[in-house]
């Protein structure tokens, strides 16, 4: 007598995986948050980093992004890592690598000149990443606000960022913000 072969478990992971991803519009990216609203936003890598790093679960993130209208990414990523599959997703590029801790950041005024060039397209709206939401990406976020001029105040732009963040900056990471 010929018995029925089961339905294996990872078979029924699939093809719920599958329902859920014509239901669900995405995953918000870890740490996702805007810095300036519905035009400068951060998180951590795209689809996670290391070894947490999954295909599907970028395909989900991106997918997120494109519906919050998220339409540049900002990589601070070495080697334009993910470029391509974000071209591919329709997403407009700039990598600017930014590697180490924020005393190992030489080039801060390059990292501003990126971040305009990414925010001066009309219409744009930028998701600048890292591997993780560190004191480098918070004090460089808090410098951009004084370097564009949105806020004067490189001690107010300091509470700003942490407030967002939700986290402190360290005296490393308030290194990186000019003093004007």
């Amino acid at each position: 007598m010929l018995r029925e072969r089961p339905t294996l478990s990872c078979e029924l992971k699939i093809e719920h995986e599958e329902m859920i991803r014509k239901d669900v519009p995405g995953l918000e990216p870890r740490e996702f948050r805007w810095v300036i609203a519905g035009r400068l936003a951060v998180s951590e890598r795209i689809g996670g980093s290391g070894f947490q790093h999954r295909r599907v679960r970028r395909e989900e993130e991106i997918a997120w992004l494109s519906d919050q209208g998220i339409n540049t990414i900002l990589s601070l990523l070495p080697a334009g890592q993910n470029k391509a599959v974000y071209e591919t997703a329709g997403f407009r590029v700039i990598v600017h690598t930014v590697e180490g801790a924020p005393s190992e950041v030489h080039d801060v005024e390059g990292v501003f000149a990126a971040m305009d060039r990414a925010l001066n397209v009309p219409g744009a709206s930028v998701l600048l990443h890292r591997d993780a939401i560190d004191e480098t990406v918070g004090g460089l976020l808090a410098g951009y606000l004084v370097h564009s001029g949105l806020v004067t105040d490189p001690i107010i732009a300091t509470s700003v960022i942490q407030e967002i963040l939700g986290r402190p900056l360290g005296p490393e990471g308030r290194g990186l913000i000019p003093v004007r």
